[in-house]
């Protein structure tokens, strides 16, 4: 029997493609033992339990920014992590570490490396993080979810994406999906999200366009996020939601998608072969336009910066593509060439190699 560890955590970016993961080998190795190794402060802490798999934890220990107290007391909280992290592979019998980045990868990268374990290292951003940066300099493989990211070794291997997304078939769930948002079927429909809080420079554009769209014959899916106050105007083939937690039916019934372009998103609405139109989140390292820069490359997708979205450049840039349905038939095929539903079996590939099999 082989024991894996999955090691990340912090955010759902991190969190989400580990449990695509560990997902994977269940199906595939029944009798293996999956643990996952995290931190308590971070998502994992929640997730990982709820999913049916052992979290085994270790101290956070961010990397000191600045020369301040942090700084002096960094060594010896890193070397505390790497020892609790050997002690957790010497006490289950670890036979190969996976790391997806964030807090809990960068000790067990080195506790790996010290107890003589393979270890195979994933990059979801097209920006590494720096743990996966050290990481990949001894992984015996390294994945990369985007063409272009700078890692040493990276081979693209795509996302690993949740099971639902992989098994979505859009045509056959789209009566479904209609039905869920008490929208037309046959009619063509734009969805609009920003992430589970929202995107307020997403909701007040179409907030202010969505008539527009209505006007060009389309219809709207607005997933507005929980802290949204975007009021509801109640209008037939306009669904405003708060939240929606069957996004695998938002998908189904899409046939353009306005979005952030995090890692995941990008990933799925690819995989899923859907034209889109990203505003990448201002804020951070310039990572979620890196994200979509291979889509944009493919002629999948178009980026409107964050900045710059309003009402007035809906109507002038993403209405006319509504009614451009030959511009849309390729960007779909575009979409089609550049994601793919194979992540996780991908990853697998990566730890058999780890594993000399």
């Amino acid at each position: 029997m082989t024991t894996y560890l999955l090691a990340g955590g912090g955010t759902a970016g991190h969190v989400n493609p580990l449990l695509a993961v560990a997902d994977a080998l269940r199906a595939r190795e029944p009798e293996a033992e999956i643990l996952v190794l995290g931190t308590r402060e971070g998502l994992e802490a929640r997730l990982v339990p709820e999913r049916g798999y052992e979290l085994l934890f270790v101290d956070k220990v961010p990397f000191p920014r600045r020369p301040d107290r942090n700084a002096l007391a960094f060594p010896a909280r890193l070397r505390r992590a790497i020892a609790q992290v050997r002690a957790h592979i010497r006490a289950r019998h670890v036979d190969v570490l996976v790391g997806f980045g964030g807090y809990a990868a960068a000790p067990a990268y080195i506790a790996a490396s010290r107890e003589r374990v393979p270890y195979v290292v994933h990059e979801a951003n097209a920006k590494p993080g720096l743990a996966n940066v050290l990481g990949a300099r001894r992984a015996a493989a390294v994945g990369v979810a985007f063409p272009g990211t700078a890692l040493r070794r990276g081979e693209v291997v795509g996302m690993p994406l949740r099971r639902e997304i992989v098994e979505l078939d859009p045509t056959a769930s789209r009566a479904e999906a209609a039905r869920f948002f008490d929208l037309d079927p046959d009619r063509p429909t734009l969805l609009v999200f920003g992430g589970s809080l929202g995107a307020l420079r997403l909701n007040e554009a179409l907030g202010g366009s969505w008539r527009d769209v209505r006007e060009a014959g389309w219809q709207l899916v607005h997933i507005t996020g929980e802290r949204s106050d975007l009021a509801d105007p109640g209008e037939v083939g306009y669904a405003l939601r708060r939240y929606v937690d069957r996004m695998d039916l938002a998908f189904a019934l899409a046939d353009v998608i306005v979005s952030r372009s995090g890692a995941a998103t990008v990933s799925e609405i690819s995989a899923l072969g859907i034209p889109a139109v990203y505003v990448p989140y201002a804020v951070g390292n310039g990572e979620q336009r890196l994200n979509a820069a291979s889509a944009v490359a493919a002629g999948a997708a178009v980026i409107i910066p964050d900045a710059e979205l309003t009402a007035e450049r809906v109507r002038a840039e993403i209405v006319p593509l509504l009614g451009d349905r030959d511009r849309i038939d390729r960007m779909r095929r575009a979409a089609a060439s550049v994601g793919t539903r194979r992540g996780a079996e991908n990853v697998l590939a990566h730890i058999d190699r780890a594993l000399g099999r």
